[in-house]
This record gives structure tokens, C-alpha cells and sequence, in this order.
């Protein structure tokens, strides 16, 4: 499957990103321990946990993909533990890059019905699942996060043509 659109996204941008979900979430406050949704959320969970003085950080391990970018069942490969799950649900700050469809959200929001879902990215299928987020993008497309790239070489949009060289 290839999406219609691509939306690449650098580490300066998602950093800046990440901390425009800290100013958000800071607003609201109240948070004392954040749980990242691996693997996705564990970058932008480890810049709000600095952004908001969140020390206690659990992850939740989620598959929702059999491959790249095929989508398959969701599978939780690590549950969260009883020290977070014996915390008051509504101090605990769930993060994660992207909600797409809002499958792995609502897999993890089962786990903690309470708790505030945040996420740097939300396309509109996902969005009922999420609390707070930063940008929306559309669901046809794919966003490069800046850990799934490498730098290389990119041919420009157009060439001029080659010139007729002279004898």
C-alpha cells in the first residue's frame, strides 16, 4: 500500500512539535507519571517528561503493524504494570507520535480509561481517541518520522536540460 501523500518530518520539527504538546499538556497539569507507546511515543514522551518534570515514565508495548506499513491486528506485547496501574488513571499522561485509525489508542485507553491521551500527530479517523494533540494531517497520508529516515541525496524537481556542447 502507498499513500497518496507523504508528510516527512525532521528531528528539529518534531522536536518543536513534541514541545508544543508539552505547552499544551502543562496547561491542563496535574500529570505524575507518563506512559509512551512504544515505539512511537518513546521520543516524544521522553521530551514531554523533561518539558513537564515527569519522572516516573512506564511503557506499553503495542504491535499494530506486520510490516512497515501494512497494518495488521493489534497485539500488546507488553502489558503495564501494577505501579502504574494502581496510580490514580487521571495523573497518568499517555503518549504516543501518531493516532492513525485509533486502534492502538484504543487499546491502550482500555488499559486506562481515565488517563489524558495526548499525541504529536492525529489524522481524523484516530481523533475521537486522543485528548490533545499538535497537528493534524490527512489520513491518506504517510508521515516519515525522522528515526524511520536517513539523510541521502534528493534529485531536484526539475533538471535543465543537458546543453549542445560546441566542437
Amino acid at each position: 500500500m502507498q499513500p497518496e501523500k507523504s508528510f516527512p518530518v525532521s528531528w528539529d520539527m518534531f522536536h518543536r512539535d513534541a514541545r508544543a504538546l508539552a505547552w499544551r499538556l502543562a496547561a491542563i497539569g496535574g500529570f505524575s507519571a507518563i506512559v509512551a507507546v512504544t515505539r512511537g511515543g518513546l521520543v516524544p514522551a521522553g521530551i514531554v517528561a523533561r518539558e513537564l518534570g515527569v519522572r516516573v515514565i512506564e511503557t506499553v508495548c503495542v504491535a499494530s503493524y506486520t510490516d512497515e506499513t501494512e497494518r495488521g491486528r493489534i497485539e500488546v506485547l507488553k502489558p503495564l504494570t501494577e505501579a502504574i496501574l494502581s496510580r490514580p488513571s487521571a495523573e497518568v499522561l499517555i503518549i504516543d507520535d501518531l493516532v492513525d485509525t485509533g486502534a492502538t489508542a484504543k487499546a491502550v485507553r482500555d488499559m486506562l480509561p481515565k488517563a489524558h491521551f495526548a499525541t504529536v500527530y492525529a489524522k481524523p479517523q484516530g481523533l475521537p481517541m486522543v485528548d490533545t494533540f499538535v497537528t493534524e494531517v490527512s489520513q491518506d497520508t504517510w508521515i516519515y518520522f525522522p528515526w524511520d529516515t536517513g539523510l541521502s541525496f534528493q534529485a531536484p524537481i526539475h533538471a535543465p536540460a543537458p546543453r549542445a556542447r560546441r566542437g
